[in-house]
């Protein structure tokens, strides 16, 4: 089945089936020592901010275990570290790091395409100028949070070229580090050239850095010799609101909108706009839709307890979103909530009620 073109009931069951493999996957024992052994290497502890885009996935092309890097995700690649859960969130999950004696690499990303504008970031309006400035605006954010010295968090601006997944590293005095410039003979190189990019960068946080650019360099030359399939048209039938998503790294699927503006109707409506949209050009059927709601948890219990609440609200106020703004569309709509343990990555789908 073309997932994108399947009847609803059946994308639905794949999309549990997805969250079901990578579960399996992230729990399996092989999957659990890869990210001991790696960490035992490489300390530093990765965040992420990207798009919803499931092209953006780090972990792969930087050949990095999964459950290393902790990703924010969000339409557009939008944020606003001024954003109350947001800035909460990400402070107290650096102050954890740093508690258990790791520096932190903040990777703020833009992505774009150099074969065709069109399959650059619809958030920014393909606009990738903007989708940079605006990363420079959460970096200068980040250094008013965390310090400007960068002696134990890091943020720096990262490019993402979705037609080989190369990485650009925006460096000191507009220094630019294109990996999809770099041979794979050229390898030995990075290490100089990542100093000259950071000059002020811890050289643990270095280390690991070059780890994950040499891991790209090797993907790309994989990529290249590969007939990739480059998606253009957006086909997405799920809108996603909340955390936990992972396992949706795939293109054109999703429209993901992290619950972390103050202000969550704008970008669900955009998003339910984009899948009405899609419905009346043919790129899905018209059947349906799925608005899938989900919330992390670390323990049993009361946070459980909490995160069940939390994702029936979200899943509530979107609905009430969609209905007052699309009432036709709402009536097409299919609603899943769920709870995701952090430690496990089980996603348990709640009864309805």
């Amino acid at each position: 089945m073309t997932i994108h073109h399947g009847p609803i009931e059946e994308r639905i069951d794949w999309l549990r089936e997805l969250a079901r493999r990578h579960t399996a996957e992230f729990r399996s024992p092989e999957a659990c020592l890869a990210r001991e052994h790696y960490l035992a290497q490489h300390p530093t502890a990765i965040v992420a901010l990207k798009c919803m885009d499931g092209r953006i996935n780090i972990p792969i092309v930087t050949n990095t275990p999964p459950g290393i890097l902790q990703a924010f995700r969000n339409l557009g690649g939008m944020f606003d570290l001024g954003w109350p859960y947001l800035g909460e969130v990400l402070a107290n999950h650096v102050q954890r790091m740093v508690t258990a004696g790791r520096q932190v690499l903040i990777i703020i990303t833009y992505h774009f395409s150099r074969g065709n504008a069109q399959r650059g970031c619809a958030g920014f309006d393909y606009d990738t100028e903007a989708a940079l400035a605006h990363t420079r605006t959460i970096k200068r954010q980040a250094e008013q949070i965390f310090g400007s010295k960068h002696g134990t968090v890091y943020p720096l601006i990262c490019g993402f070229e979705t037609d080989e997944d190369a990485l650009l590293l925006h460096g000191v005095d507009g220094q630019l580090l294109d990996l999809s410039t770099v041979a794979p003979e050229q390898a030995s190189s990075l290490g100089p050239r990542l100093s000259a990019l950071y000059p002020d960068m811890p050289e643990q946080i270095h280390i690991d850095l070059l780890r994950l650019l040499r891991g790209n360099l090797q993907w790309i030359n994989q990529m290249r010799k590969t007939c990739r399939l480059l998606e253009i048209e957006h086909r997405e039938w799920l809108i996603c609101l909340g955390r936990g998503f992972d396992f949706l790294h795939t293109p054109n699927l999703a429209l993901i909108i992290g619950p972390y503006s103050p202000d969550l109707t704008d970008p669900i409506r955009k998003a339910a706009g984009i899948i009405e949209a899609n419905m009346q050009a043919g790129r899905i059927p018209d059947d349906g839709f799925l608005l899938f709601t989900s919330t992390p948890y670390d323990e049993i219990g009361v946070d459980r307890a909490r995160a069940e609440l939390k994702s029936r609200f979200l899943a509530n106020y979107a609905a009430e979103v969609i209905r007052n703004h699309f009432p036709a569309l709402a009536e097409r709509m299919h609603s899943k909530t769920a709870v995701l343990s952090w430690r496990s990555r089980e996603l348990d789908i709640l009864p309805g009620k």
